[in-house]
């Protein structure tokens, strides 16, 4: 009898996460952010074709969260030094659930 697998990180679903169209530059096209075990994947659609940036759920080293009266940015930082991966237009409480996601995901890894 085989023993059982623990199932693997990436086992859960990824939340997807879409920018409000009343924002600035998201009125065609919204930005998507994709909230993963693995990784954090920002998406920008456009007229052909589409523009994506990951950073690595491990390489995350901060997440910042500036909140207006309706909506909210977030700025997710690297380790690596590299431009951090910014997207606006979010409503308050998801931007709190992808902070709240990406410090669970880094804390189950840390298991």
């Amino acid at each position: 009898m085989a023993a059982a697998t623990p199932n693997p990180p990436d086992s859960s679903p990824a939340e997807t996460f879409t920018a409000s169209r009343f924002t600035q530059g998201n009125f065609l096209f919204p930005t998507k952010l994709v909230i993963s075990p693995l990784r954090v994947i920002r998406i920008k659609s456009r007229m052909f074709g589409s523009n994506e940036e990951s950073i690595a759920m491990s390489k995350i080293a901060s997440v910042h969260i500036s909140t207006g009266m309706f909506w909210s940015e977030i700025v997710i930082e690297s380790t690596g030094g590299t431009d951090p991966m910014a997207s606006h237009g979010r409503r308050k409480r998801d931007a709190q659930r992808i902070r709240d996601l990406i410090e669970m995901y880094q804390a189950q890894a840390r298991e």
